[in-house]
Formats: structure tokens, sequence, C-alpha cells
């Protein structure tokens, strides 16, 4: 186990450097002089000379890379042009809305999408399982930016029940949780019914039904706990697509995590900012993945790291 945790982390290395040098190159490819995007069109020449001069953009383009790249292996993200607040302050202040947000929308997502997946594949073929299937279907051609707006005129605006944006309450937080876990909801019904019934043709859940346990125990203690592996192997790669997708519903309910942070930065051209956001949503994804294969042990004894 040592062995592969340390050969994984030797791999995330290259994966991490070509994330930060990606997102180097997108910044300073764009168009335009990003001090005077900063400035504005009527700015003084003097102004914008001095910040670049403040942002090192006058300085030779591999020098800004290197200079970026030793800044961040010391975890110095730069400082905020707007605020003048370091960049790795500002986004580990906003870290525990997000990871508040994405819990809940995972607690939402499995604690349907599980129950779900299992009624159908025990039902396969009956309403049931069309009714699931159709639920899935839909969960997943629902956009949240468009889920999110119904769900905060029908039960904020209309009803009144919740609190339309902002964060404080659990009250605040179920609005969110919904539109952000609904499509992974839907994504996670449909893994589960198939990994499932995959499971349920094996000969060990009808040997163990001769041995005398009762329908339920087979599925949910021999099939069920075998079919998890693709069903954590999705939960694992779709955290990471939860924290992207909570850049649109953080904005729409004024949640204050690194989503909204993110699209404000973005839109003062914030850019060692953006930087920033992009670099700690890609360290999540790859940490994300390193977790998923370390749990498959725990779900199948049969896997060995050597």
């Amino acid at each position: 186990m040592l062995r592969y945790l340390v050969r994984r982390l030797a791999l995330t290395i290259p994966v991490l450097l070509g994330v930060a040098t990606l997102v180097f190159a997108l910044i300073h490819l764009i168009p335009g002089d990003p001090a005077q995007a900063m400035l504005g069109e009527t700015a003084a020449q003097e102004d914008v000379d001095a910040l670049r001069r403040r942002l090192g953009l006058d300085r030779p383009l591999v020098e800004q890379y290197g200079l970026f790249l030793a800044g961040v292996a010391r975890g110095d993200l730069g400082t905020s042009l707007r605020t003048n607040e370091p960049v790795a302050q500002a986004i580990l202040t906003r870290v525990p809305a997000t990871l508040e947000l994405a819990a809940a929308a995972m607690l939402v997502a499995i604690g349907v999408a599980i129950p779900l997946g299992i009624i159908a594949a025990v039902g396969r073929g009956t309403f049931v399982d069309h009714l699931a299937t159709t639920l899935a279907l839909t969960g997943m051609s629902v956009p949240n930016f468009w889920l999110g707006p119904l769900l905060a005129i029908a039960f904020a605006v209309e009803l009144g029940w919740l609190p339309v944006s902002g964060r404080g309450t659990p009250a605040h937080l179920v609005l969110p949780a919904i539109s952000l876990g609904a499509a992974l909801a839907a994504i996670l019904a449909r893994m589960t019914r198939a990994s499932l019934l995959e499971e349920l043709r094996e000969p060990y859940v009808q040997a163990a039904r001769a041995r005398g346990a009762s329908r339920p125990r087979a599925v949910l203690r021999h099939a069920f706990r075998n079919s998890l592996i693709p069903v954590v192997t999705l939960i694992g790669l779709q955290f990471g697509a939860v924290l992207t997708g909570a850049v649109i519903t953080e904005t729409i309910f004024a949640w204050p995590g690194i989503g909204r942070l993110l699209i404000q930065s973005i839109g003062f051209r914030d850019y060692p900012l953006v930087q920033g956001c992009i670099l700690f949503i890609a360290v999540t994804y790859v940490g994300m993945n390193l977790l998923t294969d370390l749990v498959y042990g725990v779900l199948d004894p049969r896997i060995r790291y050597d």
C-alpha cells in the first residue's frame, strides 16, 4: 500500500505541473494587455506601465513562468489585484463553504440514487424500474443553470419556504444542494442499477439463496457490496465535477464558495486569483482520484497495490 501511495503521489507531479503550465499559458495568451484591460481604455500609459511592472508583465515570458512555478511550489499563489489579499488565503477562506455545499450535494445524490438504483435493479422490467429510469433520464437532461432558478422561484419566491441566497443556516443549503446533486443522482442511479443487475446474475447470489439467505440479504449483503466498485469510481470522479458545477450553482444562489470567487475574479480580471482557483479545483480532482483508488481495497480485499 505504501509503495503504491508513493508511486501515485509521484505520478501526480507531472499532472499538476501540466495543469499549472496550462493555466499560466491560458492567462497569458489572452489577446490584449492584461494591465490595460484591468485599468480600462482611458487609463494613462504611466499607470498601465506601473501596473505591468507590479505584475511582472514587463519581464520575459520564460522568467514569468519560472517565477510562477517557484511561487506555486512554495504555496505562494500571488496577491489579489482587487483586494491585495494573498490568493492562498482568499481561497482558504472560501473552501469550507464549497466543501459544505459539495458534501450536501453528494449526500442528496447518494441518498436518492442508491435506493432508486437498487429498487430498479431488483424490480427489473416492472413499472418501478421504468419509473426510476425515466426519473434518472430526466435528472440527467435538466441542467443546473435551469434547475437552480426554477427551484428558487418555486420554493423561495412563490412559496417562501426557503431562503433564496446566502449562507448561514441549514435552510440556505437546501436549494443549492438539490440543484447541484440532481444530475449526479441521476447518473449514480443508472450506474447502481446496471452494476447491481450484473452482480445479480452471478452464481454466488443463487448460492446464497440456496443456503437460506433471504432475498433482501442476498441482494444487499452479497450482490450490492460487490457492485459498489464502479459506483465508488463514479462518485470519486464526479466529486470534482460537483466542484466545477458549483461555479454555476454558487453564482445563482450567491453561495460564498470557490466557484463564486472564480466568477468574481474573472469579472474583475483578477488574474492571480483566477489562476489560484483553477489550480485548487485541479488539485481536488487529482486528490479525489487517488482517494478513490485507495477505497477500492476496502470494498474488495482481492485488490492489491503491489
